[in-house]
């Protein structure tokens, strides 16, 4: 996170395999410190509202209540690089964000939507894996107001959504589209400000994303926040911001797991996430394209240790997935929990292998 450099906080990343080939897709990022801006001046006038009839009516009637409802949950956190989104996840302080809002801070400015001073806060823990993390309020307000995190089972193609956040610093704004897509695997970079994190089962949002709605809140008709709006997408050919429409939200599940843990034991214990228990680095082929991934070492007891794989093996393939590079292992490893079985293709002095490996953790 750079506040210093805000247009370009959309940070770069990968889409998934099954999206266009030119895409890519950025952070929505912090937005800069210095483009805050204070809440929207009221513009409602002595007389109601007008009124509409009919079912648009009650469309807009559903609007309203939930923004209503749920824009008091959404918070501005501000470090001293930039500014981001967070939601209210208990009555006890505690807002959950994105790793790369916070990220090398440990103290913040949180301001809530309802109004009144701002509040001062401490990081609990990050988890740059999942880019999540839990920020804790000093004190607690009495008119705080914990979201209601939603099932990302029940999260389907078509639903109506509205994000809430700080995009570009305008505080408590919103934007309306729909759930594009489900169970999308993306992967950030690392270079400004990222984690580096590849994200599975991810919810691809029409509704509008922008650098500062990081770590907010997208939300359902039923008031429920079904995701965290984490990255808006691009196309590089065509520069930033070319891709409207296109952007995903960390689902409610993960989102309740990781911020669980980390509200009981200050960390997490227990990511999930399935792991090979090697390091390893991305191979060129005679052809200078990436060829695969060479293990560096192995960890003792491993999964990978327990299957026979050595250091200097190259992995070309786990399950049906080709692998080339680094990402690719993530992102299949990804698709995968601890415990589930894979097998895994490599090359070891020249002859390929097959080993059946039960997953560790991550």
């Amino acid at each position: 996170m750079d506040g210093s450099r805000a247009p370009a906080l959309a940070r770069r990343i990968l889409l998934p395999l099954t999206a266009a080939a030119c895409a890519s897709a950025l952070l929505a990022g912090c937005s800069p410190s210095h483009t805050s801006a204070s809440p929207a001046p009221s513009t409602a006038s002595s007389g109601a509202a007008p009124s509409v009839a009919g079912p648009a009516g009650d469309l807009q009637a559903a609007y309203e209540k939930v923004v209503k409802d749920v824009l008091p949950s959404v918070v501005q956190i501000t470090t001293g690089e930039g500014l981001g989104s967070g939601v209210v996840y208990d009555d006890k302080g505690h807002v959950v964000t994105n790793a790369h809002v916070v990220g090398d801070a440990t103290s913040f400015k949180v301001t809530l939507a309802t109004g009144g001073d701002t509040v001062g806060a401490r990081l609990v823990s990050s988890y740059p894996e999942q880019d999540l993390a839990v920020v804790q309020l000093d004190s607690v307000p009495k008119n705080i107001k914990p979201a209601t995190l939603g099932d990302s089972a029940k999260v389907e193609v078509g639903q109506i959504v509205l994000a809430m956040g700080n995009p570009l610093g305008l505080s408590s704004s919103v934007t309306q589209g729909i759930v594009s897509a489900v169970g999308r695997t993306v992967s950030e970079g690392r270079g400004g400000g990222g984690t580096g994190a590849t994200i599975s089962n991810m919810v691809q949002t029409s509704a509008a994303i922008n650098p500062g709605n990081s770590g907010g809140a997208l939300v359902n008709l039923a008031g429920q926040v079904i995701g965290i709006p984490t990255l808006a997408a691009t196309d590089p050919e065509l520069g930033q911001g070319a891709a409207p429409g296109i952007g995903f939200a960390i689902p409610a599940t993960t989102v309740r797991t990781i911020a669980g843990q980390i509200v009981k034991s200050g960390k997490v214990t227990d990511s999930g996430r399935a792991a090979l228990g090697i390091t390893a680095r991305t191979i060129i082929g005679q052809d200078f394209a990436p060829a695969g991934v060479a293990v560096v070492s192995v960890t003792r007891d491993g999964a990978a240790d327990k299957a026979g794989l050595k250091a200097g093996d190259i992995i070309t393939r786990v399950n049906k997935n080709p692998i080339t590079t680094m990402q690719s292992l993530t992102e299949a490893l990804a698709a995968l929990k601890p415990g589930d079985r894979a097998e895994v293709a490599y090359d070891r002095d020249g002859s390929e292998h097959t080993a059946n490996v039960t997953l560790g953790q991550m």
